[in-house]
Order: structure tokens, then C-alpha cells, then sequence
């Protein structure tokens, strides 16, 4: 990683996992032209989900925004590997999708999902604005709560 998406990143105590591999027959990354496909990302740290559980009920929306932001932070560990570290090849964050794994009382899912938003905005500035769907799920994989996912363009 160099430049100025590192500096950014080190100014937010961030320091980003190495990305793990996928645990079923799908790849994290896939270019096509100069935009790249992030997978889905859980909020996984160290491998252990850091929560499970849903909105709703386990979790408050903050709790909830902090998962989606190690979702986030997960997606970023992805894509630096795919841009052999270098992050300041994006030229936009095109779109995030995020599923929430909640209650069907639960109706505050845009709110859950920018703890993901937010972080792309202080890392990337303007290039991080994008635009994003946030849906309600049943159910996710391992009983997390969030999961997301992402589309970049890049240089």
C-alpha cells in the first residue's frame, strides 16, 4: 500500500488485516476492465466473527454500525491484495451492498450499513461517495449480523 489511502488509513488507527481466503467455491476479487468486485465481507477480525446475532434484538444500530465498519475494513484488506497493495489506484468507490441479518420489526438498516459508508468517506474523501442498497435478511452465513460488499473503480 502507498501513498495517501496509507497515511489515511494510519491516521485512522487502522491497520488492515491480511485478507483471508474464501471459504466456498467463489474468489474475493475479480476484476473485469478497471472495475474490481469485492465478495461479501462479515466482521470477522483475526478470523473469529466478532459478532452474531441480529439487529433488532442482540444488537443496537451503533452495534450494529461497528460491525458494518470491520465489514469495511475487511473489504479494503481484499482490495489492497488485489491491487498488490496499492490503494491509491482508486478512482471511485462505485457501490456498497449491505445485507442485515434482523428482526422484521427492524427498519433502521441504512443507518446499520453507514458504519461501512462512513469509513469509505474518511478513507477515500469525495472519491469514497457511492452510491448503495441496504437490505433485510432473514438470515446471514454464521449467524452475523451484517455483511457487505463492494464495487471500485479504479486507475
Amino acid at each position: 500500500m502507498s501513498g495517501t489511502v496509507k497515511a489515511r488509513l494510519a491516521e485512522l488507527g487502522i491497520d488492515l488485516p491480511e485478507a483471508k481466503p474464501p471459504l466456498a467455491n467463489y474468489v474475493p476479487a475479480r476484476r473485469t476492465g478497471n472495475t474490481i468486485y469485492i465478495s461479501g465481507q462479515v466482521p470477522a477480525v483475526g478470523g473469529a466473527d466478532q459478532f452474531t446475532g441480529k439487529l433488532g434484538r442482540e444488537f443496537s444500530v451503533e452495534e450494529g454500525q461497528a460491525a458494518a465498519r470491520i465489514c469495511a475494513i475487511n473489504i479494503l484488506a481484499q482490495l489492497s491484495a488485489a491491487l498488490d497493495g496499492d490503494l491509491d489506484r482508486v478512482t471511485a468507490v462505485v457501490r456498497l451492498g449491505g445485507f442485515i441479518n434482523a428482526d422484521p420489526e427492524f427498519t433502521d438498516h441504512p443507518k446499520v450499513l453507514n458504519g461501512a459508508s462512513d469509513l469509505m468517506v474518511e478513507v477515500f474523501g469525495d472519491t469514497g461517495r457511492h452510491a448503495r442498497a441496504a437490505v433485510g435478511v432473514y438470515s446471514l452465513p454464521r449467524n452475523v449480523p451484517v455483511e457487505v460488499d463492494a464495487i471500485f473503480e479504479i486507475a
